[in-house]
C-alpha cells in the first residue's frame, strides 16, 4: 500500500501533503524530533523519534520502499530513499530519481566546501519559498503519487 513519508522538520509543505493523502485515502507518516502539532486528521500518523542527527532520516529510509512517496529537501536522505525504489519529491515539486541523486549529492559536496572555505560567512540563506514552488509541488506530489499507486509497491 502506497504511504507518503514526510521528514518533517522545517517541512513548509506538510499541509499539502496532508489534502493529497486525504484526497487519495493514503497513510501520511510525518517524521520528526519534535516541536510539530499533531494532525486530529485519521491518516496522518506523527512520529516523533529521539533527538540526534539523522534519527529522522534513518526512521523514514529503514521503512520506505517501492510504492511509497518521500518528501524531504535533505539529499543524503533522498539517496536512500531513491536507493530503496521509492519516489522522492523536494519541497518545490523537483524530483529525485535514480538519473539525478549523484549530481545532487556531488553538487551538495560543492557547495558544503564552499561554505567551509568562506571564513566571513558571506551570502547564504536562498530564496524564499514562493507561491509557485507550493504550486509546483502540489502537480509534483500528485503526479507521483497517482504513479506510485499505479506501479504500487513491488514483491
Amino acid at each position: 500500500m502506497t504511504r507518503i513519508y514526510v521528514d518533517a522538520d522545517a517541512c513548509p509543505v506538510r499541509d499539502e501533503a496532508e489534502r493529497v493523502a486525504t484526497r487519495h485515502r493514503l497513510a501520511l507518516v510525518v517524521v520528526s524530533n519534535g516541536g510539530i502539532r499533531p494532525s486530529a486528521n485519521p491518516l496522518v500518523e506523527t512520529v516523533i523519534v529521539a533527538s540526534g542527527a539523522d534519527e529522522a532520516d534513518r526512521w523514514i529510509a529503514d521503512r520506505c520502499g517501492p510504492g511509497d512517496v518521500v518528501i524531504t529537501g535533505d539529499v543524503p536522505l533522498a539517496a536512500r530513499c531513491v536507493a530503496t525504489g521509492a519516489r522522492v519529491l523536494r519541497h518545490n515539486g523537483e524530483a529525485f530519481t535514480a538519473a539525478n541523486i549523484g549530481a545532487q549529492l556531488a553538487m551538495r559536496d560543492l557547495m558544503a566546501d564552499i561554505r567551509a572555505a568562506n571564513p566571513l560567512g558571506a551570502g547564504g540563506g536562498g530564496r524564499g519559498f514562493t507561491k509557485s514552488d507550493r504550486s509546483r509541488f502540489l502537480e509534483a506530489l500528485e503526479r507521483e503519487v497517482r504513479a506510485a499507486i499505479k506501479a504500487g509497491p513491488q514483491a
